[in-house]
């Protein structure tokens, strides 16, 4: 191995050490930037970097040492060229014994001197997410034992990366979902509006979200949705579909006019993203309701002396998959003390059961009264003890029995 008098059992534990220590302390980059320093002592190197698998066409430099430069310059690497993208395209080692134009397209890397590298791609399972190379000022060749060394010091970086963007991810996420939920909700004269969001336990943050809002006209906008997916995306993806909804509302149209011009959107910018949608508005005197539905589960509507029962609104495609020419929406009145509830499905699907159960005991649950009664109850009978496997969000909305406050 590189320099025998070295013991590199023990650089490797001291390297481990510090990965160890550094994910609860560092970024990334500077994780990056500590594990780099150490790798360039392992093997007794003058330069090293990581490149990180951008989307899936390009490799762009995270952190470097001894060539700061990549860094600095954002220096990105097509996946398949050159030195760095003939590693992550094969998920293969790589030893080259001359550095110039023919071998490698980062001119940064002959221009610096470098006359010998050795790269190994970074891989998470059997997916390979960059690659970490080293080089050298002289022409000492790296050796068999230097791509093991090294291929154990990339397994554990990627271990290390992938541990800590987790954590990271996971917060920026939660941040991000919370920062969406409505500080409070409106006060409109004659109604009156409860809500819950109960994130799932020990999960990566889903795509749940509910906004309540008054547009300009007094309108009352109730929207309550489910992002497909979980993580920082999915939430990323939600609050784009939140802002661009709360956008087409200010235009006066009704909940399906606003679905469908939001589903353009989301077909149009962001690809591949699906999501399902509760839509709905009431105008004062807030005697009725118009509601649209986006592959969402209807509200359920409680009228004083009437059974509970799901709202009669029909059920168009998830934003997301293409929108049809026109979408549906129905209206639904609202007489004195009438509650209409909106929710997701994490309150009502359980593992093994059909979704009929749900909806049946979602009705059993709501029964006519104040809005924040009615909330309470139907998180009691529905969740209670149990430990949610899934966000789940609910708005609820009454008319107050004598139509004002």
């Amino acid at each position: 191995m590189v320099n025998g008098d070295r013991d590199v059992q023990d650089r490797l534990a001291s390297l481990q050490a510090l990965t160890d220590t550094a994910l609860t302390q560092l970024d990334v980059e500077d994780l990056l930037a500590e594990l780099l320093t150490r790798v360039r002592d392992i093997l007794d190197a003058d330069t090293a970097a990581v490149l990180l698998l951008e989307g899936s066409s390009h490799l762009v430099a995270r952190a470097a040492s001894g060539i700061e430069e990549e860094v600095r310059q954002g220096v990105r690497i097509p996946l398949g060229a050159g030195f760095a993208g003939r590693i992550a395209a094969t998920g293969s080692p790589v030893v080259l014994n001359r550095v110039d134009a023919t071998t490698v397209s980062n001119p940064i890397l002959w221009e610096k001197g470098i006359r010998v590298m050795l790269g190994v791609p970074l891989l998470i399972g059997a997916q390979t997410v960059g690659v970490l190379h080293v080089g050298r000022l002289d022409d000492r060749p790296f050796i068999d034992d230097d791509i093991d060394l090294l291929q154990i010091v990339a397994d554990r970086v990627a271990s290390s990366i992938q541990a800590r963007s987790l954590v990271i991810e996971r917060a920026a996420a939660a941040l991000l979902e919370r920062s969406l939920l409505p500080l409070r909700l409106p006060q409109c004269r004659g109604l009156q509006l409860a809500a819950r969001y109960v994130p799932a336990e020990g999960l990566m943050v889903g795509g749940d979200w509910y906004d309540v809002f008054t547009a300009p006209s007094g309108d009352l906008w109730i929207v309550v949705g489910d992002v497909v997916g979980h993580g920082l995306a999915a939430a990323v993806v939600m609050g784009r579909i939140r802002s661009a909804l709360r956008a087409y509302t200010l235009l006066d149209l009704p909940p399906e006019e606003v679905l469908r011009l939001v589903d353009r959107k989301v077909c149009h910018f962001e690809i591949d993203s699906f999501a399902t949608v509760a839509c709905a508005v009431s105008t004062p005197p807030f005697d009725t309701v118009r509601v649209a539905l986006a592959g969402h589960p209807p509200p359920v509507v409680a009228t004083p002396g009437q059974p509970t029962v799901l709202a009669s609104v029909e059920v168009d495609p998830p934003l997301g998959v293409g929108s049809p020419a026109r979408r549906s929406g129905a209206s639904i009145g609202l007489e004195p003390g009438t509650v209409v509830a909106f929710y997701t499905d994490g309150l009502i699907e359980r593992r093994h059961e059909p979704i009929d159960v749900g909806f049946q005991r979602l009705c059993a649950a709501t029964a006519a009264g104040p809005a924040d009664v009615v909330a309470r109850d139907i998180m009691r009978r529905l969740v209670g003890e149990a430990v949610p496997d899934d966000d789940i969000a609910l708005v609820v909305l009454r008319r107050d029995d004598s139509g004002h406050d």
